[in-house]
């Protein structure tokens, strides 16, 4: 049982360490071992989430490895596993022989094992461990093409970003020490830890899971990701690192719920973020940049759920999502290489470029929308019923936000079916690439039966989540009918202004100016306390060190014209008056008996005078 699940982690995260260490020599054989290799683990992963096997090994005393796979952790090892192979294929047409393909399978590869590892960690050190893995990897990712500036720089602050949030892992980690309860670095003994570390190990974990799924207040980083290429994105947004915190939370719900605060602050900022970030893909020109604000917005659902203890719901959402995310990215990608702009625009008519990509892309976006038959449309009705029963207001908030996707998603079909001048210049998008779309589009059609009784059961009893809310009929019929509602509307409306300040928009268009925020609270200030460092030390450190060596340099140039010269004349001197004495001293030397006869009688003759004399 341990050998499965070791092989689950080891053989992506093998294989991506062999590719990128062989380098461009690989380049040839990387897609086909990069493919085999997913493949492998695909397989891996469905036999792990039916055996849930667990494995442990030595690491520090009385702190081993271990990694586990139960119902959540088994459903997302089987979901990021396959969404890599879909991904990984898509990439293997698209990507030209004069790419490094080497280095980015290899990445791929062990972005997707670190996921792995996340998932199936059992304690904070080895979730850690993966976490670190998959932030690293995700940077390098993001730039890939590293020769651009801007593409560095954008990784740069998604590196950033996530960063400064995951120091909330490590408080949880110091804090579920510090608490002195043995098994509380063991996910699961979290929740057992007293007050008032059982506060600091909820807000690490909030902070570091906001932060890695990119929600309010990092969401911006989600918009600088777009610079990687779009099978980064598809993976990097759908199965894998954005979600790796939704997972956490979902993960880590009793804790939540003990904490007596965490699971509202977890639930009204998923929402927040759900319907706050719709508003800014809304305002997006730019069909990556949608999506990317889309996907903080649907995470917001996932996060949604984990504070309002719809398991279910969330996990259901996670799988619904990471379908349609990768199908929609990578179908944007497929258009990027084509007709080489993302700007919707200038997509106008992508769609009647190739039909089988625009249906595929055409499937992907209504289930995003939360259109009737599709899986996201089910999925989220069944997580917004644990938030109707949370509170009638959280309930609102988050059924704004699911017209909100409707709009977004119909305004991205508005311009992809849009009739456009022919276009002589666009290039074929590869038959092998149509292939993984088309597999993602049949996956959001099939997902939508999962939502649903006898099924759904199934799935609550594989999270062994018993009591999880139940959606009514009216539910579904009623986010249904108004998503359709929404939809038709932006669609009639099509390219026209809406009715707001100029300032709202362009506040929601640069994503709600958190990015000028951080700059402006934490950027600047950094580096105006790192310039006035600079200046110090180039003003005074290096002044005074300048300084200390001119004054040792003159006090050793006074000590060698004066110190110097005085002592050697007294060391001179010294000499001198011994040499003398030497030589006082052998003059009585003579060898003649009778002269020292004479020096002893007269030092007798002192002697006894002084004896007289002193008595």
């Amino acid at each position: 049982m341990s050998a499965l699940l070791w092989a689950l982690v080891a053989v992506p995260l093998g294989a991506g360490v062999l590719l990128l260490t062989v380098g461009r020599k690989a380049d040839r054989m990387a897609p086909g071992l990069a493919l085999a290799v997913a493949a492998a683990a695909t397989g891996l992963a469905i036999a792990a989430a039916f055996r849930h096997p667990a494995a442990q090994a030595p690491l520090l005393d009385g702190l081993p490895v271990r990694l586990a796979v139960d119902g959540l952790s088994g459903l997302l090892a089987v979901t990021v596993t396959a969404v890599t192979l879909a991904v990984l294929l898509f990439s293997a047409a698209e990507f030209g022989a004069s790419e490094a393909r080497a280095r980015f399978f290899g990445l791929m590869l062990l972005f997707a094992g670190s996921m792995l590892v996340t998932v199936t960690a059992a304690t904070l050190p080895v979730l850690l461990m993966g976490w670190e893995v998959m932030g690293a990897t995700s940077w390098a990712l993001i730039g890939y093409w590293w020769r651009e500036p801007e593409r560095t720089s954008a990784a740069d602050t998604a590196f950033l970003t996530t960063r400064t949030a995951d120091l909330g892992l490590y408080l949880t980690a110091g804090a579920a020490l510090a608490s002195g309860r043995d098994t509380t670095l063991s996910l699961d003994g979290l929740a057992r830890a007293d007050d008032p570390w059982l506060s600091v190990i909820t807000a690490g974990i909030i902070v570091s899971a906001f932060g890695k799924s990119a929600q309010l207040p990092f969401s911006f980083w989600l918009s600088k990701a777009m610079q990687g290429p779009s099978p980064v994105s598809a993976l990097l947004h759908s199965a894998t690192m954005v979600v790796a915190g939704a997972y956490l939370l979902l993960r880590t719900g009793p804790l939540l719920d003990a904490s007596g605060w965490g699971d509202d602050v977890v639930a009204w900022t998923g929402a927040a973020t759900a319907l706050c970030l719709g508003l800014v893909a809304v305002a997006q020109t730019d069909l990556k940049q949608l999506l990317a604000a889309s996907t903080c917005a649907q995470i917001g659902f996932m996060v949604l759920a984990a504070g309002a203890d719809a398991t279910s719901g969330g996990t259901l959402q996670l799988i619904a999502h990471a379908a349609a995310k990768s199908l929609l990215f990578l179908t944007a990608g497929a258009w990027l290489t084509a007709l080489g702009t993302q700007r919707l625009p200038g997509l106008l008519g992508a769609a009647r470029h190739n039909g089988t990509v625009g249906v595929a892309f055409t499937v992907g976006a209504l289930s995003l929308a939360g259109i009737p038959p599709l899986s996201l449309w089910a999925a989220k009705d069944v997580l917004l019923a644990g938030a109707l029963e949370t509170s009638p207001w959280l309930y609102g908030v988050a059924l704004a936000a699911a017209l909100l996707s409707a709009v977004y998603s119909a305004k991205a079909l508005w311009f992809v079916w849009r009739p456009a001048v022919p276009r002589p210049d666009a290039s074929r998008i590869p038959g092998g690439a149509v292939g993984p779309l088309a597999l993602l589009a049949l996956a959001c059609l099939a997902l939508t039966p999962v939502a649903f009784p006898p099924l759904r059961d199934s799935v609550g009893r594989v999270l062994a989540h018993a009591g999880q809310p139940e959606p009514h009929a009216w539910e579904f019929v009623l986010s249904g009918a108004l998503a359709l509602l929404a939809a038709a509307v932006t669609w009639a409306w099509g390219t026209r202004p809406l009715p707001l300040p100029h300032r709202a928009k362009s506040s929601f268009a640069d994503w709600l100016l958190f990015e000028r925020a951080a700059h402006v609270l934490l950027v600047a200030p950094v580096m105006r306390l790192a310039r006035a460092a600079a200046a110090f030390d180039d003003r005074g450190l290096d002044r005074a060190v300048d300084g200390s060596a001119a004054a040792a340099v003159r006090f050793a140039r006074w000590t060698d014209g004066v110190l110097e010269r005085a002592v050697d004349g007294t060391v001179t001197a010294v000499a001198s008056g011994t040499r003398a004495l030497g030589r006082w001293s052998r003059r009585p030397q003579t060898g003649q008996l009778h002269q020292y006869l004479a020096q002893a009688v007269a030092a007798f003759t002192v002697l006894a005078v002084v004896l007289v004399l002193v008595r």
